[in-house]
């Protein structure tokens, strides 16, 4: 039996590939390459490999087999197929040959790989294109990209476990995450990151979980595993249509088919619509664009599914609108909202302000926790995770916790570790089952705040409010500095009159 294929020998291959566009185009460009014809292989892998076993099934009645094929995962048409474009990689054409094979992907599974609107995933990247050089120069590379892959072999059954493809696409996102720059925060939010909020909103068997700005949809995904079993719904819209299109991507490689992958623009156009209301979830997560100017105030007014009614947000600052449409899309009387936002968020008057304090009274707010400085990609700005809550009931209260000095230090940025993740998330459990009374529950880490409390300090909840982590200083002893500056002084005077004694003796 051959070796089976782990995510090292996938690394190694993508790792190839990418030194064939490295100095021609940019990272957050060629990522998008090498992601879709990782997809390319796997999806071609697995319909070989199936149709192989439906041949065997039926005698080599290759009708029969292709007729049944016509109720698998994916169609993939002859020329389509990562074989015959591998085949294919001497044709002078070769850049347009891929182009055609993917649109013709696309159409042969167009309930898949389509938007509601029609578009595929496929539209905003092009094989053909200048971009990747003058024409013999871009056939070279496309065929050292087709030669690269020609040696992973993605079937299936030759894979060391059923997550290594939704993996090693996990990681590479990461990787070209790590590469993008600033770029990165459009389609990634840190492991870590959403491996803690995940946690923080775990979901019950049966839920529907939501994210309304999901990016490549890590975050998602990760939130869905934490449910433990595979009862669960996922759903998430992204404005970015190459972003859109890695999520869709990124789902299918984790084996969520069913997943609803939306694109589009959220506040503007919401696209998880039940009748003529918005759809309602179990759980609602995201990391949204971090104060976003423009983001639609204009239409804000005449919102349809009535999402500011606390009041409407700054138009360059979308925070609370992107809240304000997460907490109407939660089920009422038990939804939770978990949310990464900055922490001008926290404390910003005005508009922020009036809302906060409305939804601060209407007991929706259960927990603020504050994160490390630069943790995410593009920003060395610290951000906070707001949990809101719809099933409080009775419970008034809201918990804080500081856990900015909670991180280790890594190669371009600092990481939270499982430790500190472990940390933030058992104390938020115990406050969620009702162990932790009003105060201080952890000194200079968590407290306990009341609603009255919160009043009292105007509805401000920047975090060092409620969490004092004030280090006093070392008492200092008078006498004893007096007597070391006197020393200072005499060791200074004979030092002086030794530089004197020199000088003379040089005629100085």
């Amino acid at each position: 039996m051959s070796k089976e294929v782990s995510v090292q020998d996938i690394n190694g291959v993508v790792w190839s590939a990418c030194d064939t566009f490295r100095g021609v185009i940019d990272p957050s460009q060629y990522k998008d390459y090498i992601l879709v014809m990782l997809f390319l292989k796997y999806v071609s892998d697995v319909y070989t490999e199936k149709y192989n076993e439906y041949l065997e099934k039926y005698n080599g009645n290759v009708e029969r087999a292709e007729r049944a094929m016509q109720l698998e995962r994916f169609v993939v048409p002859a020329h389509s197929h990562f074989n015959w474009l591998y085949d294919s990689r001497n044709e002078p054409n070769i850049g347009e040959l891929i182009d055609i094979g993917l649109a013709d992907l696309e159409e042969a599974n167009r309930e898949k790989l389509t938007s509601v609107d029609g578009a595929g995933i496929f539209r905003n990247i092009s094989f053909n294109t200048s971009n990747l050089g003058e024409k013999k120069e871009k056939n070279t590379r496309l065929k050292n990209l087709l030669q690269d892959f020609r040696k992973l072999d993605l079937t299936p059954s030759h894979l060391e476990d059923k997550d290594i493809i939704g993996d090693a696409y996990e990681f590479l996102i990461k990787y070209f995450a790590g590469d993008a720059g600033k770029k990165a925060g459009e389609f990634y939010t840190p492991s870590e990151v959403s491996t803690l909020l995940a946690k923080l909103t775990k979901s019950k068997p049966g839920a529907r979980i939501y994210d309304p700005t999901c990016g490549s949809a890590s975050l998602l995904i990760k939130a869905g595993k934490q449910v433990g079993s595979k009862d669960f719904s996922l759903y998430g819209q992204e404005a970015n249509g190459s972003t859109w299109a890695l999520a869709v991507m990124n789902m299918f490689l984790h084996g969520f088919d069913n997943a609803s992958i939306r694109w589009g623009d959220t506040l503007r156009n919401p696209k998880h619509i039940e009748g003529d209301s918005l759809m309602k979830f179990d759980t609602v997560v995201a990391n949204p664009p971090f104060s976003l100017d423009k983001w639609g105030q204009e239409e804000a007014e005449d919102d349809k599914y009535r999402r500011f009614t606390r009041g409407i947000p700054p138009k360059s600052k979308g925070d609370w609108a992107f809240i304000s449409h997460m907490i109407a899309s939660a089920y009422e009387g038990s939804g939770v909202v978990g949310v990464v936002v900055p922490h001008g968020v926290l404390f910003r008057a005005s508009a922020e302000g009036r809302i906060r304090k409305k939804i601060i009274e209407e007991n929706l707010l259960d927990a603020v926790i504050g994160l490390p400085a630069n943790l995410f990609y593009g920003t060395g700005i610290p951000a906070a995770i707001l949990i809101f809550n719809k099933g409080k009931n009775k419970r008034t209260e809201t918990l804080f916790i500081d856990a900015s000095e909670e991180y280790a230090s890594g190669k371009n940025q600092n990481v939270l570790e499982p430790g500190h993740i472990n940390r933030i998330v058992k104390a938020y459990q115990q406050f969620k089952n009702n162990k932790l009374t009003a105060g201080v529950v952890e000194d200079k880490y968590s407290y306990v705040a009341t609603l009255e409390e919160i009043a009292e300090n105007e509805f401000n909840l920047n975090i060092p409010r409620y969490v004092d982590t004030f280090e006093e200083e070392e008492e200092i002893d008078i006498s004893a500095v007096q007597e070391e500056i006197e020393a200072l002084e005499n060791e200074l005077k004979e030092v002086q009159s030794q530089m004197q004694k020199y000088l003379k003796e040089l005629n100085l």
